[in-house]
C-alpha cells in the first residue's frame, strides 16, 4: 500500500525525466561525465528508493561539475540512513 502511494507521488518526477530523455537530451551534444547519465541515474534511484532516490539524483547533479572526474557511478544497491537500511527492488527479489 505504501509503495503504491510512493510510486504515485514519484510519477511526476519520472515523467519529467522521461520527457527530458526522449525529447530534449537527444537534441543536445553528449556532455555527461558520468555513466549512466544523471537523468538515468536519477530515474533508477527513484524507482528503487522513491523520495530518497530523488535526493540521490539531486546529489549526483550537484557532483557533476567541471572539477569532478566523472566515471562509472551506478545507484547504490542499499542505502543506509541513520538506523534504517533501505534496499532496492532488485536486492529484495534476490533475497526472497
Amino acid at each position: 500500500m505504501i509503495n503504491k502511494l510512493l510510486d504515485l507521488l514519484m510519477l511526476p518526477f519520472i515523467l519529467i525525466i522521461k520527457i527530458w530523455q526522449k525529447f530534449i537530451a537527444p537534441g543536445l551534444a553528449p556532455r555527461c561525465k558520468y555513466y549512466p547519465s544523471c537523468s538515468q541515474y536519477t530515474y533508477e534511484s527513484i524507482k528503487s528508493f522513491h523520495i530518497f532516490g530523488l535526493a540521490l539524483g539531486a546529489w549526483r547533479v550537484i557532483r557533476c561539475n567541471p572539477l569532478s572526474h566523472g566515471g562509472v557511478d551506478y545507484p547504490p544497491k542499499t542505502l543506509k540512513i541513520g538506523p534504517f537500511l533501505l534496499s532496492n527492488k532488485e536486492t529484495e527479489s534476490m533475497v526472497s
